[in-house]
């Protein structure tokens, strides 16, 4: 879409040619203001465009220069067949998404879910805790979100802030950090040995990237809502966070339940590689749907429909 046309609705006499609204006059067509929304928006149609007899496809080969969006049409097919394998037999699958800010963890996640039916494939992304749930087990809020039979839920962070920003910033003694990391392991084998699938990511970004990611943010008002104060802190924490990073992996990087690094610095190639190495954790196979037959519509059988000028129609501006 290259231009939006607007007009009154009103008939002119003589009618004259409307002027061309162009993206730019709305805000929407220069990187500085809306770019990535105009991106996202050809993103998505490009990806539309290939659904079409899509049949899975098949995977580039190595040394092959990929093309972003059939590749990405062509993994998100196959997180639907995922889906299907998942809901059908009643597997419980936990993917959690770990790593510094702008690291680009949103962005994997909105390409994971975009194709698939949020009654299967949820996203939890907790806010501050409530006096209350200050007060609970640590594990306790983060329990009531974890899958049932036939889920997929994705944490957009995760029980791993009181190993990083909690530890870094100081909301929690160092006793809570300490007993974290002890019973982290032993919490996530009880996850896994009563059947969930637990699946962990962190998203790598070098300190060089960040800084331009968080320029870009505080300059495109699209994007000012994802930088927070506590954002431009964590600038200020840049070691004690990697410090933190890294007795957090020490302590918690188990053969049960591994950390898997994401190199995040391109994050067309972050998204890619990681929803590849998704669809290798959870062997599951193409499960044809049911074919449907579109039943006849009834007859009207002596209804009528309202008029529509007693009814407040939507103006077709566009």
């Amino acid at each position: 879409m290259d231009e939006v046309k607007t007009g009154t609705g009103a008939e002119e006499k003589p009618r004259k040619k409307r002027k061309a609204l162009k993206l730019k006059d709305l805000g929407l067509g220069v990187p500085a203001t809306g770019g990535e929304v105009l991106r996202d928006a050809k993103e998505v149609a490009a990806i539309e465009s290939h659904w079409r007899g899509l049949g899975g496809g098949k995977a580039a080969k190595g040394g092959k220069k990929l093309k972003y969006i059939d590749e990405l049409a062509r993994l998100q097919f196959e997180l639907i067949k995922l889906q299907e394998w998942v809901r059908v037999n009643g597997l419980k699958v936990c993917v959690l998404f770990e790593g510094r800010d702008a690291a680009g963890k949103g962005g994997v996640i909105k390409r994971i879910t975009e194709s698939l039916n949020p009654r299967v494939c949820r996203i939890v992304a907790l806010g501050t805790p409530t006096e209350k749930e200050r007060g609970q087990w640590y594990f306790q809020r983060y329990v009531a979100q974890l899958p049932a039979k036939g889920e997929i839920v994705l944490f957009d962070r995760s029980w791993y802030n009181r190993a990083g920003v909690e530890h870094v910033m100081g909301f929690c003694t160092d006793a809570e950090y300490q007993e974290f990391l002890r019973a982290c392991p032993l919490f996530e084998e009880m996850l896994v040995q009563s059947g969930i699938i637990l699946i962990k990511y962190w998203f790598s970004v070098s300190d060089e990237e960040q800084e331009k990611r968080f320029t870009e943010r505080m300059r495109n008002p699209i994007k000012r809502w994802k930088l927070s104060p506590m954002d431009l802190e964590s600038r200020k924490h840049w070691v004690e966070y990697s410090k933190a990073k890294d007795a957090m992996l020490e302590h918690t990087d188990k053969k049960l339940t591994p950390w898997y690094i994401v190199d995040a610095d391109d994050k067309k190639k972050a998204r890619l590689n990681c929803i590849h190495h998704l669809l290798q954790q959870i062997p599951y196979q193409d499960i044809a749907p049911v074919e449907l037959d579109l039943p006849p519509r009834q007859s009207d059988d002596g209804y009528k429909r309202p008029k529509k000028s007693k009814q407040n129609w939507v103006p077709e501006v566009y």
